[in-house]
């Protein structure tokens, strides 16, 4: 198991605060060597701002791509690889144009789109505007591979660790973590036969991290030069694209032949709640990630049409993550997209919980088309086929639509 990143969450202010982050590079880099003298291996040291609608002010949201450049710049003096902006805002219309302009920009700054949450509901129009920034961003690389660093959120809520849906609330600033874990359940799986047995050792693998990660963590935030709070672990059991880390292979040592087929739901299910049930501070997903990209087992499951979108769908009721890293035709409209984003967000109101759609438009593919990325967290595909059509009315509107949760 390893830190996928430490994420820390501040508000830089504009014109930009210089000393918040020489005091965030600082904090990062003594975060990462206390986990690493602990035994853990830290991929990436992350840095999430308030949202971008509100750093700048509706005044000034036409400086977002030049605000990327100026941070783009900033990142490597305080040893950060990833930074996240945070989200576009319903509230906030005009927030959403100028993202795929500012993904052009930069190289390493993160951007979300907000499409649903529960005071306002579903918002028509911010789903239609997100799905026309994943269009026009798609484009910008060859293979589409920008809107690695885009995604539509439904109900997140700010502090989750994970990009590109991480922003942060409030003035404190304050620091979280995401764990690689997958492979802790394909060991678990690997080892036992029954799935009690399973469900028990892995509970007690994820304390053990989870608790272990924490004590360190609050350690952290009692040094009052930083004043960071500890938002919690993610736990959520991400994959590395081999199968040894494979969350896909995980659902296959369960019993399921194949990732896709019946009965990987309720396997999604299980290895969910074995993170819910550990005790350790809880944030952000701490759900099943399924990016399908990411994942050795989830890609070759996509490729032989084993594995579908309306599974990755399904297996977000039991806490899934949402739709991740998932390859689209290059055709694929914006108008297409919707319905797709539609279904999401109803169900991340209707249960609660927090979902997100990172949607990978390959220009010049179609689908069942091998995918041809070079990059060293991705294994390549194929074209996943999209089984949606533009919407006719009254779905096609611009209305704010209220969805209450379910209550039994």
């Amino acid at each position: 198991m390893k830190i996928r990143s430490i994420t820390y969450f501040c508000d830089p202010k504009y014109p930009l605060d210089e000393k918040i982050f020489q005091t965030a590079g600082e904090f990062l880099a003594k975060a990462k060597s206390a986990y690493e003298a602990a035994g853990y291996e830290v991929q990436t040291m992350r840095l999430a701002t308030i949202p971008f609608p509100k750093l700048l002010g509706e005044k000034r949201i036409n400086d977002l791509p030049k605000l990327a450049e100026q941070l783009e710049k900033l990142m490597p003096q305080i040893g950060v690889g990833h930074l996240s902006l945070g989200p576009a805002l319903i509230e906030s219309p005009r927030s959403y144009q100028g993202i795929p302009e500012a993904i052009a920009a930069s190289q390493n700054i993160f951007f979300g789109g907000m499409m649903a949450d529960k005071k306002i509901g579903i918002s028509l129009a911010a789903i239609k505007a997100c799905a026309k920034v994943i269009v026009k961003s798609a484009p910008i690389d060859p293979n589409g591979f920008a809107n690695l660093r885009f995604a539509a959120l439904a109900n997140v809520k700010a502090g989750a660790p994970f990009f590109p849906a991480a922003y942060h609330k409030g003035n404190q600033p304050a620091f979280a973590i995401a764990t690689e874990a997958a492979d802790l359940a394909v060991e678990t799986f690997s080892e036992t036969k029954s799935i009690e047995d399973g469900r028990k050792a892995l509970i007690a693998r994820i304390e053990k991290h989870g608790k272990a990660i924490a004590r360190i963590s609050k350690r952290l935030s009692n040094n009052r030069k930083f004043d960071a709070r500890f938002g919690g672990i993610d736990f959520s059991l991400a994959p590395f694209p081999d199968d040894a880390h494979s969350l896909g292979n995980a659902v296959e040592k369960m019993g399921v032949p194949k990732i896709g087929l019946h009965g990987s739901l309720a396997a999604a299910a299980l290895l969910t709640e074995a993170v819910d049930r550990a005790d350790f501070p809880h944030t952000g997903f701490s759900g099943f990630m399924q990016p399908v990209l990411e994942d050795s087992v989830l890609a070759r499951r996509a490729a032989d049409g084993t594995l579908t979108i309306k599974d990755l769908l399904l297996y977000s009721t039991v806490c899934g993550t949402g739709l991740d890293t998932v390859p689209l035709p290059g055709d694929t409209s914006a108008d297409q997209l919707v319905p797709l984003l539609l279904d999401l967000s109803a169900l991340a109101l209707r249960l609660d919980k927090p979902l997100t759609a990172r949607l990978m438009p390959v220009p010049g593919k179609k689908a069942g088309d091998a995918t041809s990325f070079d990059f060293g967290f991705f294994s390549n595909s194929k074209v996943m086929n999209l089984e949606a059509e533009p919407l006719s009315a009254p779905l096609n509107g611009n209305e704010e639509i209220k969805i209450q949760s379910c209550k039994r």
